[in-house]
């Protein structure tokens, strides 16, 4: 109760970052600013390689989204981290506003959300592609994916809102200090003076909408493509079709299990250090990934790389397959 009375609105909340760490500040810095770039390189490489692509297929539209949204996802965390480490280490960490604190976290659940859904999405792509093969390019239309395309960044953006408003509008108090590099979600509700579950009913509720919805979907979509698959006769077809699916579900898991590891937690697991490290390779590493283990698996994609970066070899087969990314 008596956290309660004290309970103040802040005007600014610290971000702990890595100040009590400053021997590991610069090597820290320079390692994150490779990923950074490294990161930006691959998602951008994509974005121009897909839209060198003359005639898209639907694949290559969703990679598009899903490179956009690594991309502004990236930025959003990782550009003010860098900065954080650069400026003197004094243990106590940067001020950032109460506003903006909360921007950068809508910011960053809005993307999240939207990747979510974007991948169920692309499940359903795979799904049509194997089970229904001759109706794939009558059902998967570019009108289609620009509708999911936008369905995903909607439903990203409301969730976002309506999670931002709730614990934001939670009492805060003591120092406000974050020991996070970044306005996280389960830093913040650390922070909130009240100790009950209602606390967790927004986060669970974004759970909920966010990784159950679109897991429940993704997996309906590979337990029919498995049925599908099982039935055909011929080994190299089967295996032909599944590995189709490979680069989606090394992403599904990846994205899927970082962000229910960290977020589909009690309140009481919570443990500053570890999530911080663990968000660490969340926000920095996976989003290097994802377009690594698309233009590696991807004929698609690594043609269209080919078309960006050299020449076609002479002989090269141009044409598409809208059935095997």
């Amino acid at each position: 109760m008596d956290n309660q009375r004290n309970a103040t609105m802040p005007c600014s909340f610290l971000l702990q970052g890595f100040s009590e760490f400053p021997h590991l500040r610069p090597a820290l810095f320079l390692l994150l600013l490779a990923v950074h770039l490294a990161t930006l390189s691959g998602n951008l490489l994509i974005l121009v390689a897909v839209a060198s692509v003359p005639s898209r297929p639907p694949m290559l539209l969703f990679l598009c989204q899903l490179s956009a949204i690594e991309l502004c996802y990236t930025l959003v965390v990782v550009p003010r981290s860098l900065a954080d480490l650069t400026m003197p280490g004094h243990g106590r960490g940067s001020p950032i506003s109460f506003l903006g604190c909360a921007v950068q976290m809508q910011m960053f659940v809005a993307l999240g959300g939207a990747e979510c859904f974007l991948l169920a999405a692309m499940a359903y792509d795979r799904y049509v592609a194997i089970c229904h093969p001759l109706r794939y390019a009558a059902v998967v239309t570019p009108g289609l994916c620009a509708r999911l395309a936008l369905a995903c960044c909607l439903g990203g953006l409301a969730v976002s809102v309506g999670l931002t408003v709730a614990v934001f509008h939670l009492p805060f108090c003591g120092s406000c200090l974050l020991v996070h590099f970044f306005c996280d979600i389960t830093a913040l509700l650390h922070l909130a003076c009240t100790r009950s579950y209602v606390d967790e009913l927004p986060l669970l509720g974004a759970c909920l909408l966010l990784l159950l919805l679109p897991s429940v979907l993704i997996l309906a979509s590979y337990a029919a493509i498995a049925v599908a698959l099982s039935r055909l006769r011929c080994p190299a077809g089967r295996c032909k079709a599944a590995s189709t699916c490979a680069s989606h579900l090394a992403v599904t898991f990846l994205h899927y299990g970082c962000a229910t590891f960290m977020y589909a937690r009690p309140k009481a697991s919570y443990s500053p250090r570890l999530d911080r490290t663990l968000a660490l390779v969340y926000t920095n590493v996976t989003p290097l990934l994802y377009p690594l283990i698309y233009s590696l698996r991807n004929r698609e994609v690594t043609a269209a790389l080919r078309r960006v970066l050299g020449p076609r070899r002479s002989g090269q087969a141009p044409g598409w397959c809208l059935r095997e990314p």
